[in-house]
C-alpha cells in the first residue's frame, strides 16, 4: 500500500512581495506579455471562458473569474478579481483579489498571491507593449483621462517602451488627484514636463501623440474631435469613448476581439448594436507581437488598442512572481 505523502507547502505572496520583485524589474514585464502571445500563438495556453458577473448595471461593479493554463510551464491558475470603480471615492482601491497558481504534474497549490497588484502591472504592461508596436516612433506625448493608479502605471510603462516621451498631460475629476499623479510621478520621470489639466479632458488629449483613458465610468467622455492624427489610443477600462473614436480609427486592435466582443467596452457595445463589425477589426495584439500581421505602418495612422484581460498572461506574471520569491526566499510558507 503507498502511504499518503503530505501536501507541499503553498506560498503566501503578498502585494509587497510583489512590488519588490516588478519594481526592480519592470522592463522584464514587456518581455513577460511578449513571451505569453508567443505562446498562446503557439497553442501552449488554455483560456477557458471568463465568468464575469456584474452586480450593479450603473456602476459595472462586478467580480470576475479569470482561469488559463501554460501547458509547457505545466500551471494552471485562477484569477479571482473584483471590479468596484466607485470604491475611490470611499477610499477603497477598485480592483482587488486572490490569485492561485497550481503545478499540473500532482494537482498541488504552489501560491496564493493578492491579484490587485499584479493586475494593475498586467494591464498597464499590455497597454505599453501595444504601444511598442503601433504608438509612433517618435512620440513625444502623453495625455491621460484618469489620474489613478492604473493612470500612473501606464505612464510608468509607456516611458519604458517609450522614453522619448518628455511631456505628460493629465486631468480627472477627482480633487486633487491630478496634483498627486504629477507629484509621484515627477519623482520617477524627473526628465518629464507635467501640465495639469484638471477636469478639461479636450485640454489633456489634443496634443497627445498616445492617449490614454484610465477611469472607471461608464460613459463616452472621449471625443473623436480631439484625436491628434498619428496618435495611439490606450482604451483601458470600458465604456469611456464615444462611437466616433473607433470610427475614426486606421486600425482597431485588440488583446483578443473574441473575448472583448461579449464584454462592456465601446467596441463591444458598438458589435451587438450592429454598428461595428468582425471585419474592423485589424487584429489581434498576438499576431503583431509574433509578426504574423504589421503594427503602425506610417506616421498618419490613429490607432484604437483595446484589452479586456486575459488570464494566460496573469497566470505568466504569477508564475514569475512565484518563481522570483523562491528564488530570493520571499512571502510565508503555509500548509493548508
Amino acid at each position: 500500500m503507498i502511504k499518503m505523502k503530505s501536501n507541499p507547502t503553498t506560498l503566501l505572496i503578498s502585494s509587497n512581495d510583489q512590488k519588490s520583485i516588478l519594481s526592480r524589474n519592470l522592463p522584464e514585464a514587456i518581455g513577460i506579455i511578449e513571451a505569453a502571445f508567443e505562446k498562446k500563438i503557439s497553442g501552449e495556453i488554455l483560456l477557458p471562458d471568463k465568468i464575469s458577473v456584474i452586480f450593479d448595471e450603473e456602476t459595472q461593479n462586478r467580480i470576475n473569474c479569470m482561469p488559463g493554463a501554460l501547458l509547457k510551464d505545466k500551471v494552471y491558475g485562477v484569477k479571482w478579481v473584483a471590479v468596484f470603480p466607485e470604491n475611490p471615492k470611499e477610499g477603497y482601491r477598485n480592483v482587488t483579489g486572490t490569485m492561485i497558481l497550481s503545478e499540473l504534474t500532482h494537482g498541488h497549490t504552489l501560491s496564493v498571491m493578492d491579484a490587485g497588484y499584479l493586475t494593475e502591472i498586467r494591464t498597464a504592461s499590455i497597454g505599453a507593449t501595444a504601444a511598442k508596436y503601433l504608438a509612433r516612433e517618435d512620440a513625444k506625448t502623453i495625455g491621460f483621462i484618469g489620474a489613478g493608479q492604473q493612470a500612473r502605471r501606464h505612464l510608468d510603462m509607456v516611458k519604458i517602451v517609450r522614453p522619448e516621451i518628455k511631456t505628460c498631460y493629465v486631468s480627472s475629476l477627482a480633487d486633487g488627484s491630478t496634483e498627486r499623479f504629477i507629484e509621484e510621478e515627477k519623482l520617477l520621470h524627473p526628465d518629464m514636463e507635467f501640465i495639469d489639466c484638471q477636469d478639461n479632458y479636450e485640454k489633456a488629449v489634443i496634443d497627445a501623440d498616445i492617449v490614454v483613458t484610465a477611469i472607471s465610468g461608464q460613459e463616452p467622455i472621449l471625443k473623436a474631435k480631439w484625436i491628434k492624427k498619428g496618435a495611439f489610443y490606450i482604451h483601458v477600462a470600458g465604456w469611456e469613448d464615444e462611437y466616433a473614436v473607433p470610427k475614426l480609427a486606421s486600425k482597431i486592435v485588440c488583446d483578443d476581439w473574441e473575448c472583448i466582443k461579449h464584454r462592456t467596452q465601446t467596441i463591444s457595445r458598438m458589435y451587438k448594436e450592429g454598428v461595428l463589425t468582425d471585419d474592423e477589426i485589424y487584429s489581434d495584439l498576438d499576431e503583431i507581437v509574433t509578426g504574423r500581421r504589421l503594427g503602425r505602418e506610417n506616421d498618419e495612422e490613429f490607432i484604437y488598442f483595446c484589452s479586456v484581460g486575459l488570464a494566460f498572461v496573469d497566470v505568466s506574471f504569477a508564475k514569475y512572481i512565484y518563481d522570483k520569491c523562491i528564488e530570493q526566499r520571499k512571502g510565508t510558507k503555509f500548509q493548508f
